[in-house]
C-alpha cells in the first residue's frame, strides 16, 4: 500500500468567537482560503496537482455552508480543477478531514491532497443548524439517552471521582503550558498572521489565553451545567447510568475548551508528488481510526479509538512520545491520562483548547500540527493525537517522522 506523508502545516491565529473576537470581521471562506494561500505560496505548490481540498466544518450553515472546501480551493485562487468537499464528525472534523485525504493518497488514488478544517464560531455560532434529530426529535433522542456534552464531562468527573480542585489544576496547568509554548516561540512556524483588506495585522497570537488564571479566580466561576441539568438532563444521564445516585458538576468556562475563530491546513501526499515538487516530507502518516461509543456519556472515545489505531500499527502506549488530545474538558484529559496509564510530561505539552480555543471544524488539524512541530523541535519519532466526538466517538491518527 502507498504512504502518505505530511509535507507541511499552517493553521491561523485563534480569535475570541465573540463579536468583539479580532476574527470576527473575518469570513470563514477567508479564514480557510488564507492557510490555503499559505500552504502553496511556501511551498512553492503547483495547485493544478492538488487532487482535492477535504475541509471539516461542524456548523454547515450560512456563511459555512455550500461546500466551503471547494468554494475556499476556488477563494484562494487554486487552479478550477481542484474538487474540494466538506465533512463533519463534529469535534473531528479537521482532524478527520486529513485522515480522509491521507486515505485517498493511502489507497492510490490520489497523490496531492489538502485536509483541514475551519469554524468561525463568532459568526455562526453552535448549534446554529439547530441541532438536528439527536436534538429536537425525542424518538431519536430518547435511544441514545441524549444529554449536552457537558452533562457528559460532569458524568465522567463524578463517575471516575475527579474533584473540582482537580479539573481546575488541570485548567491552570494547560494555560500555564500554552503560555509558555507562545513566549517560547514554539508555534511561530506554523501560525499565519491574519491581516485585514490593508495588510494590517488583525491577530498574530492565540487571543483566548488567560496565563494570569489561579485556581482562586477558577474557583469563583460557578458550574456551567448544574441548570441544565436540573431541567431534566441529570435524571436521563442517571437513567442511563443507574449505578450512579447524582452528578456532581464541576466543569464551567475556565476547564471547558474555549470558544473560537480559526482554521488549519495541511498539506499530505505521496514520496513522488514530493519529490516531483521537490518538497521533503516531515511526518508519515501510520495509522489512524474512528470509533463510536456510549453516546450519553460521549466523551469516553479518546481511549477505545487509541487502542484501536495503536493495535493497528503494532504499537503500545509506551512506543509514543508525545499524545496530544483535545482539551473538551478537563475531566476529558484526566480520564484519558488514568486509562492509558500516561505520563503529563508527555500529554498536551503546549497546553490545549482549555486555554487557546476549540474551532470545532479546525481543531483537529490544528494539533496535529502543534504536535508535530513539538516532534522536531524535541527531536523525538512518534505521536499520537486524538479527539472525542459528539454524539459518542473518537477519531485518532499516528504519525512519524522520517
Amino acid at each position: 500500500m502507498p504512504e502518505c506523508f505530511i509535507y507541511d502545516h499552517l493553521r491561523t491565529p485563534r480569535g475570541r468567537g465573540r463579536p468583539d473576537g479580532a476574527l470576527h470581521e473575518v469570513p470563514p471562506i477567508d479564514l480557510a482560503s488564507a492557510v490555503l494561500v499559505g500552504l502553496r505560496d511556501r511551498n512553492g505548490v503547483d495547485t493544478s496537482l492538488v487532487d482535492d481540498v477535504v475541509l471539516g466544518c461542524v456548523e454547515p450553515v450560512g456563511e459555512q455552508s455550500n461546500n466551503v472546501g471547494r468554494l475556499a480551493a476556488i477563494n484562494a485562487g487554486y487552479s478550477e480543477n481542484v474538487p474540494g468537499v466538506q465533512i463533519n464528525r463534529f469535534c473531528a472534523s479537521g482532524l478527520d478531514a486529513v485522515n480522509m485525504a491521507a486515505a485517498q493518497v493511502m489507497s492510490g488514488q490520489s497523490d496531492l491532497v489538502v485536509g483541514g478544517g475551519v469554524e468561525s464560531m463568532s459568526r455562526v455560532p453552535m448549534f446554529s443548524g439547530g441541532g438536528g434529530a439527536w436534538m429536537v426529535d425525542p424518538a431519536v433522542a430518547f435511544k441514545g439517552y441524549f444529554a449536552p456534552q457537558g452533562i457528559g464531562a460532569d458524568l465522567i468527573a463524578t463517575r471516575w471521582g475527579f474533584r473540582r480542585e482537580e479539573v481546575d489544576g488541570y485548567a491552570i496547568e494547560s494555560q500555564r503550558r500554552a503560555a509558555a509554548a507562545w513566549s517560547d516561540g514554539r508555534f511561530q512556524r506554523s501560525i499565519l498572521p491574519i491581516c485585514d483588506e490593508l495588510g494590517q495585522v488583525l491577530l498574530g497570537t492565540d487571543e483566548h489565553m488567560r496565563p494570569t488564571a489561579t485556581m482562586q479566580s477558577l474557583g469563583a466561576l460557578k458550574p456551567a451545567f448544574d441548570k441544565l441539568g436540573e431541567s431534566g438532563f441529570d435524571a436521563v444521564a442517571l437513567q442511563r447510568y443507574p449505578d450512579m445516585e447524582w452528578i456532581e458538576h464541576v466543569h464551567h468556562a475556565g476547564n471547558s475548551s474555549g470558544i473560537v475563530d480559526g482554521a488549519a491546513a495541511v498539506l499530505v501526499g505521496s514520496r513522488e508528488a514530493g519529490e516531483g515538487m521537490g518538497l521533503k516530507p516531515r511526518a508519515r502518516i501510520r495509522a489512524f481510526g474512528s470509533i463510536g461509543s456510549e453516546p450519553c456519556i460521549m466523551l469516553t472515545g479518546p481511549e477505545i479509538v487509541t487502542r484501536k489505531v495503536l493495535k493497528r500499527a503494532g504499537m503500545e502506549p509506551a512506543d509514543i512520545d508525545l499524545f496530544e488530545l483535545n482539551e473538551a474538558f478537563a475531566s476529558v484529559v484526566l480520564l484519558y491520562r488514568q486509562l492509558l496509564d500516561l505520563d503529563p510530561a508527555i500529554l498536551n505539552v503546549n497546553g490545549g483548547s482549555i486555554a487557546m480555543g476549540h474551532p470545532l471544524g479546525a481543531t483537529g488539524a490544528m494539533i496535529l500540527g502543534i504536535v508535530l512541530d513539538e516532534l522536531e523541535r524535541r527531536d523525538l519519532t512518534t505521536a499520537l493525537v486524538t479527539l472525542c466526538v459528539g454524539a459518542g466517538m473518537g477519531t485518532a491518527t499516528i504519525i512519524e517522522r522520517v
